[in-house]
This record gives structure tokens, C-alpha cells and sequence, in this order.
């Protein structure tokens, strides 16, 4: 009853159109909420989002655009999280068959691909593009410490968007730029052992720089995912993916029960450039840390079949 009610007062973020974080909010509340219940009411609230969400897609550029402030400084702004949004445009097109919302993910990825990537895997916060022909004006790290560093979060969007583009497309390129990522941020120098990363891993005062959960649980809930979408490598996804929750779920990372705004992990950025939620608690941290513990105990129970 309990989520039924609170996932109701986000219903009026179907017909949000001026912000590209509508697939976070539908696709996280009633995406669940479909799975789980099967209640058919809330096809029509993902439904009418991805709509919405669609018409931030221009076809000359070939992105979802990201931001519309700040428009004396970008034209058409795409920020590496978009690729978190896209996963309602797929389920769109699986609930309704129209094509044309997976069309606009694929496309939203593969400009993505492109463009925010360096050779080595690490990605860019933000691409800016023209808006009359979509070549590339700018590329910067908006919420990092540089414009060519590694901001850790992003990293994570990038790692979960193309696993989460791999299963519904099984296009192999997806899966390839998911695991450079991911064995850029395991296996960068700075990389703490208990694989809880730094905000950003090319901040200047590391190892006293303030910690991400919320990149941590991002990467785990991916891993698990991943682990069962490129089985060659299960083992050492799951390997990784459980020492990462070890460690959120040590005291290092955990309130006790009750303190701290009842929040379930602590020590996770917002964006220390901008002055915003430094080493607090987040709720996407908390959201994500919830989906790796879930996929978790599935895979767990799997295993154990497996081995005996």
C-alpha cells in the first residue's frame, strides 16, 4: 500500500518535458511497480513519459538533449546519466510496440558511444553539440574535478547504461564499451581496495578526498546484470560485485539503524565543484545499493542450485 501511494505522487512526471531525468523518475517508481504488481494502470504512465521524453530528441543531432539552462554557454548539452533514461524508451516500445522509442535509444547510444568517449575507456560528463547539424562544440567534466578527469559517477552511468543497452539489443558494441569502463575503474592506480571509488579518481588531495557509495552501488548493481548477460566472465563479476558490497555494507558505509535520516548508505557526492551534497547520503546511492542487494540474493540462490 506503502509504495502504491508514494509511487502514485510521482504519476505527474509523465508529462515533464523540460528536463531529461523522467526516465530516473518513471522508470525507477513505475517500471518497478509494473514488474512487481503487473498492474496495467502503469503502462500508461511509461507510456506517455517515453512520449514526453522523446520530444527532447532532435533527429539532426541524434540525442536525447540533457539540460535546457545555461543556454549562452551549451546549444545542446548530453550528459553521460542520460544513458540511464534510455531504458524506458526501450520498455516503451516492448509495451507498445511502436518502434520509434527504441530507435531514439539506440541512436541516443550509439551518438553517445562516439562522441563522449576517450581511447581508454573513461568517459566525458558532457558533450555539447550544434543545433542545427549535431557536430560535437565542446566535451568537459561539468560535476568532476576536470574536464579530462575521471568523475567516478559517470563512469557508473556508463558501465550500467551499456550493460542495461546490451540486454535489450544484444548489440556487441554495448557490451564492449560496458566492460572498458569497467576495467578502467578496477583497475585505475587510485582505485581504493574495498572498491568504493573517490569522487573523482584524478582529484588532487587522494587518498583525502571524499568517497562515492553511490558510484560503488551504481557498478555493483551493473556487475550483476552483467554477470548474467557475458556468462564467460561470470565469476569474476560476481567476485567483484560481492566485494563491493561487503564493503557498503560494513560500518565504514552504514549508518546505524535510525541515524541518519534512516538513509541506508552514507559517504556519497553530489558535485563538489558546484558545492553540493558532499559526502552525504543520496537517494539514488540508496536506490541502486537496493536493486545490487536484490539482484544479489537472485543470483546467490542461483548459484547455490548451481553448485550442488
Amino acid at each position: 500500500e506503502y509504495a502504491r501511494m508514494y509511487t502514485a505522487r510521482v504519476e505527474r512526471e509523465k508529462y515533464t518535458t523540460d528536463n531529461h531525468d523522467v526516465g530516473f523518475m518513471l522508470y525507477c517508481s513505475f517500471g518497478n511497480g509494473l514488474r512487481l504488481t503487473g498492474d496495467k494502470s502503469y503502462e500508461e504512465v511509461l507510456l506517455t513519459g517515453a512520449r514526453s521524453l522523446a520530444t527532447r530528441f532532435k533527429p539532426e543531432v541524434g540525442l536525447i538533449r540533457s539540460w535546457d539552462h545555461n543556454r549562452d554557454k551549451w546549444q545542446y548539452p548530453v550528459i553521460i546519466d542520460n544513458m540511464m533514461n534510455l531504458e524506458l524508451m526501450f520498455k516503451a516500445t516492448q509495451l507498445s510496440g511502436d518502434s520509434t522509442y527504441y530507435r531514439i535509444a539506440v541512436s541516443h547510444a550509439d551518438q553517445t558511444l562516439k562522441n563522449q568517449f576517450r581511447p581508454d575507456g573513461s568517459c566525458y560528463h558532457v558533450v555539447d553539440y550544434a543545433l542545427r547539424d549535431g557536430a560535437v562544440r565542446h566535451k568537459q567534466t561539468a560535476q568532476g574535478y576536470a574536464d579530462e578527469s575521471v568523475w567516478s559517477r559517470g563512469q557508473a552511468w556508463a558501465v550500467y547504461g551499456y550493460t542495461m543497452c546490451y540486454r535489450y539489443t544484444r548489440f556487441d558494441r554495448y557490451l564492449q564499451q560496458a566492460r572498458k569502463t569497467l576495467q578502467l575503474m578496477l583497475s585505475h592506480p587510485r582505485m581504493p581496495k574495498d572498491l568504493v571509488p573517490y569522487w573523482d579518481m584524478e582529484a588532487p588531495k587522494i587518498p583525502n578526498e571524499p568517497r562515492d557509495a553511490s558510484s560503488a552501488a551504481v557498478i555493483a548493481s551493473a556487475l550483476y546484470e552483467l554477470m548474467t548477460l557475458d556468462m564467460g566472465h561470470a565469476d569474476e563479476y560476481k567476485a567483484t560485485a560481492d566485494r563491493i558490497m561487503k564493503s557498503l555494507g560494513s560500518k565504514a558505509y552504514r549508518p546505524k539503524l535510525g541515524e541518519a535520516g534512516h538513509f541506508l548508505l552514507l559517504h556519497s557526492v553530489g558535485s563538489i565543484p558546484h558545492n553540493s551534497e558532499i559526502d552525504v547520503p543520496l537517494n539514488y546511492a540508496d536506490y541502486y545499493y537496493l536493486e545490487a542487494l536484490s539482484r544479489k540474493a537472485y543470483i546467490d540462490l542461483y548459484f547455490q542450485k548451481r553448485n550442488k
